[in-house]
C-alpha cells in the first residue's frame, strides 16, 4: 500500500469516527482556506523559508542562521495532543 493510499484510509476512518456537526464545521473551514488563496502564498517543496528565529523547548530564541550554519535543518510543526 503506497502512502497515499495509507494517509486515504486513515482520512476515511477518521471522518466516520468524527460527529456529523464537528466534520461539517472542518469541511466549511477547509473551504473556506481553499477560497483564501492562503495555498497560492505557500512554500513549495523546494523553497527556501525565511530566516526566522523562535525559542527551543527551554525558551532559550533560537535562529535558523544559526542551526543551518551546522548543517540541514528540519521544521516541523506539532499541533498539540489530541
Amino acid at each position: 500500500m503506497t502512502l497515499q493510499e495509507q494517509l486515504d484510509t486513515q482520512r476515511a476512518q477518521s471522518r466516520e469516527r468524527m460527529p456529523a456537526a464537528i466534520r461539517s464545521l472542518m469541511e466549511q473551514g477547509t473551504a473556506a482556506l481553499r477560497q483564501s488563496g492562503l495555498a497560492e502564498q505557500s512554500l513549495n517543496v523546494g523553497d527556501s523559508i525565511p530566516a526566522f528565529t523562535l525559542p527551543n523547548a527551554t525558551g532559550q530564541l533560537v535562529s535558523s542562521v544559526a542551526l543551518l550554519a551546522k548543517g540541514p535543518l528540519v521544521v516541523s510543526f506539532y499541533r498539540g495532543g489530541w
